[in-house]
């Protein structure tokens, strides 16, 4: 935010105050600053008027002058092109200090010159703050009727003495982007009467109006219009040309300098249609505008949908909340304009701003945030300045679409919690006379002090502690007392989640995996992919780019991406894993991901390896679960009919526990696996969520029998629809606690096997913890699970 310390002079009387001590008093409160400027600077100057001026003999592009200053007639060489005869000039004499340098007393091609006729940009005036005609531009300042030879305060009637701080405002206080909050903060800081023009319902005069005014769109909640019939264009007043100069705004005419000068003085972007060009009287707001559009700049921009656009019977007049339109512009010969202020959706006009590359001083407003009731204040002030500066007359009454989104509200706090909670002891006193400082209403009733915050503070004062913070950043910070926080003690230890993605990095690292870590955010292709999405994606408001617009709400497309990668660079047998959050709308999961390519393990001296399969990655996911101390009883491994895009329908399946979705392991299906240029790949993703929110139990060493157990085979023939688990869950039914374990060891379909059956072959072994187990133990158990399996299923012994 710039701001100009003279025009802040004509709201705060800063007498008796140095620049070093307003900026030291705003960094002490908050408010950083960043430059210091001054615009035109130098000693030593004075009117002179030129009474002769001959080319130089010995050069052919300087002059001889002979310059007038009222005490005495010096000689001055000069190599301005605009320099002649009769002409007023600023001169800089011996001795003068100038942003460039000391003027000395010197000989020039032989010439005497004792002084410098000046330039303001030599004076130390920015270019940008010169107007195109203006004589600094290429030669010397030539000055008017208003100075009289002898004069020494040049710059202040110029208007360019000023000292321009540059401000930094925060993401909470976009109200500062204004300078007349800005004036009512330093005011507040200083402690010193702010004065600023009344305008409130200025703008409640006017006929009848038959302006039509909508919004097509959500993202523009509320807007004004106002026409005024009749209004004459001229030259700006010098204090609103000095002010617009001070933040680098070129001055136009008068109706352009007033728009631009009640956005500097409210914080609300205006703009100034010119009434010829909408003789239907209406503009409606629209988002779903696709073409090519020649704004004010005269730059011709490809607008797409989504772009807020103001428009005229379905004509584009303008970018909302950017810049207006070259074909409604105010021109010389303008009578008549219409007044727009409204109120856009500030993450929507970031966006259409940085991806025109178009950056303009409304923009930056608007991406910021404006005050609820900003653009009535605009309105109102716009209306005073127009009667003031354009002869304005024949207004029309103001049309509104919408209505400000804003109430006023109080916000209660105590004294005690005040004193508390800053550790200071604050007197009733003090506080309230912080707010009447802020220019806020308070009452006490009590302990309490209410406070009513305006509109212009609604943006960043929500609790009471916003207010604590406001009296204790405009007191004295050194004030305050140092004590030593009070911290409860408590017992260090890692929480369930800590602990079991501890157990998971040991385990993997272990089996030779690698951790990585994405990236979170993604493109709109990921988010359309997603394996088990955690819910609606939630997209950047302002993205860097459209490979990084979402958060992601899965891990295994940037894991595939990361497999690619490796592949491309000649690693193989590439084994990853991820830890991390996804996230949608109201949700944020910690998830694993495992990715498994090649082999396992390998041994190229011993010829051995464990190849990468289904068995082998459900193997790693439920020794996890077990080392974390979740019992396989309460995990299920469950057929995969959740996703069969991702996964092979045939090599996949879904985890279980306590019945919740645990996660989904298996097979990358072969079509998918295609489209990401890789071959056979496994992967699972497990909800760690589920896992860290369900009791744990402790990881026991199981007891070693005393006694040894009996292994039995048995091969059955049953349907090919039968599966093995449930084959299992009946042996464990019928054998009993005499069962210790049960595997299939082979599956056969073929030669000799009818259609429709298969042949498992399974192991059971049996086991008592008491005794050695004999034959005639055996044998009625074994029995049993066979006579179950064969009645269960249907099922032939082979």
């Amino acid at each position: 935010m710039i701001v100009s310390l003279k025009w802040l002079s004509s709201f705060i009387d800063l007498s008796g105050l140095s620049t070093e001590d307003i900026i030291d008093q705003m960094v002490r409160c908050g408010f950083e600053v960043e430059s210091v400027e001054k615009i035109g600077e130098g000693t030593n100057l004075i009117v002179g008027e030129v009474l002769e001026c001959k080319d130089h003999p010995n050069s052919d592009h300087l002059h001889v002058t002979k310059t007038d200053i009222g005490s005495e007639v010096l000689n001055i060489v000069c190599g301005a092109p605009n320099c002649r005869k009769g002409l007023k000039v600023i001169v800089a004499q011996v001795g003068a200090k100038l942003p460039g340098g000391e003027i000395k007393a010197g000989v020039i091609r032989g010439e005497a010159s004792n002084g410098m006729l000046c330039s303001l940009k030599e004076l130390g005036v920015p270019e940008n703050l010169l107007s195109d005609d203006s004589p600094s531009q290429n030669g010397i300042e030539e000055l008017d009727d208003r100075f009289n030879v002898g004069d020494t305060d040049i710059l202040n009637k110029l208007g360019y003495e000023d000292t321009i701080l540059d401000v930094s405002i925060y993401a909470n206080r976009p109200d500062c982007l204004s300078m007349f909050a800005m004036a009512k903060e330093i005011g507040a800081i200083l402690n010193r009467k702010v004065d600023l023009p009344e305008f409130d319902g200025k703008a409640n005069i006017g006929e009848k109006s038959s302006f039509r005014l909508s919004s097509e769109s959500k993202n523009c909640p509320h807007f004004l219009a106002k026409v005024v019939r009749n209004v004459t264009i001229k030259e700006s007043p010098d204090w609103m040309k000095e002010h617009l100069r001070a933040n680098g705004i070129k001055c136009i005419n008068n109706l352009v300098d007033i728009s631009n000068y009640v956005m500097l003085e409210t914080g609300q972007p205006l703009h100034f249609y010119d009434l010829r060009t909408n003789p239907n009287l209406n503009i409606t707001v629209k988002d779903d505008y696709e073409g090519k559009y020649t704004a004010l700049d005269g730059i011709e921009y490809s607008i797409e949908k989504g772009d807020l656009m103001i428009t005229s019977d379905d004509m584009p007049i303008g970018i909302a909340g950017i810049m207006g339109g070259d074909n409604t512009k105010i021109l010389d010969d303008t009578t008549g304009l219409i007044i727009e202020a409204a109120l856009f959706d500030h993450a929507q006009i970031r966006r259409t701003s940085n991806r025109l590359g178009l950056q303009t001083e409304a923009a930056a407003r608007y991406a910021k945030g404006l005050e609820p009731l900003s653009q009535n204040k605009a309105v109102d002030r716009a209306v005073d300045l127009l009667i003031q500066c354009a002869d304005a007359n024949g207004f029309e009454e103001t049309v509104e679409y919408g209505k400000p989104d804003y109430e006023p509200y109080e916000i209660s706090e105590s004294l005690s919690h005040l004193n508390t909670l800053i550790g200071k002891e604050y007197t009733m006193d003090e506080a309230v006379d912080v707010m009447h400082r802020l220019g806020f209403d308070c009452r006490v009733e009590g302990d309490m002090f209410i406070t009513s915050i305006p509109s212009y503070r609604a943006m960043d004062l929500k609790i009471p502690e916003d207010i604590d913070e406001e009296i204790v950043r405009l007191t004295d910070f050194d004030d305050l007392t140092s004590t030593l926080p009070l911290m409860p003690q408590t017992v260090g230890k890692l929480s369930t989640a800590q602990k079991n993605r501890r157990v998971i990095r040991n385990l993997l690292t272990s089996h030779g995996f690698n951790e990585t870590s994405n990236y979170t955010l993604v493109s709109d292709d990921y988010i359309k992919d997603a394996l088990l999405p955690a819910g609606e994606a939630v997209a950047m408001v302002s993205p860097l780019s459209d490979a990084r617009k979402y958060c992601r709400t899965s891990l295994m497309n940037s894991l595939l991406e990361a497999l690619g990668y490796n592949l491309d660079h000649g690693n193989s047998n590439v084994k990853l894993f991820e830890i991390s959050k996804v996230y949608a709308k109201d949700i944020e999961e910690e998830r694993l991901g495992v990715l498994m390519e090649g082999n396992l393990m390998e041994s190229k001296v011993k010829h051995l390896s464990i190849v990468s399969d289904f068995y082998v990655i459900k193997g790693i996911i439920t020794e996890i679960l077990s080392k974390m101390g979740y019992e396989m009883g309460r995990v299920a491994v469950k057929e995969n009919s959740l996703d069969t895009v991702h996964f092979h329908p045939y090599q996949s399946a879904v985890l279980m526990m306590d019945n919740k979705l645990l996660g989904i392991f298996g097979k990358i299906h072969p079509v998918y696996a295609k489209s990401k240029k890789l071959d056979d790949v496994y992967y699972a993703e497990v909800m760690l969520d589920v896992v860290n929110n369900a009791k744990a139990s402790k990881v026991k060493a199981p007891v070693i029998s005393k006694y040894p157990s009996v292994s039995r085979d048995v091969s059955v023939l049953v349907r090919d629809d039968v599966k093995a688990s449930d084959l299992i869950n009946a042996i464990k039914k019928a054998g009993g606690n005499l069962v210790k374990s049960s595997k299939v060891f082979d599956v056969y379909q073929g030669e000799h096997i009818e259609e429709g059956y298969k042949s498992v072959s399974l192991n059971i072994v049996y086991e008592n913890k008491e005794k050695t187990l004999k034959t005639e133990d055996v044998n009625p158990v074994h029995e049993a699970v066979v006579n179950a399996i064969m009645n269960k299923f249907d099922g032939r012994q082979r």
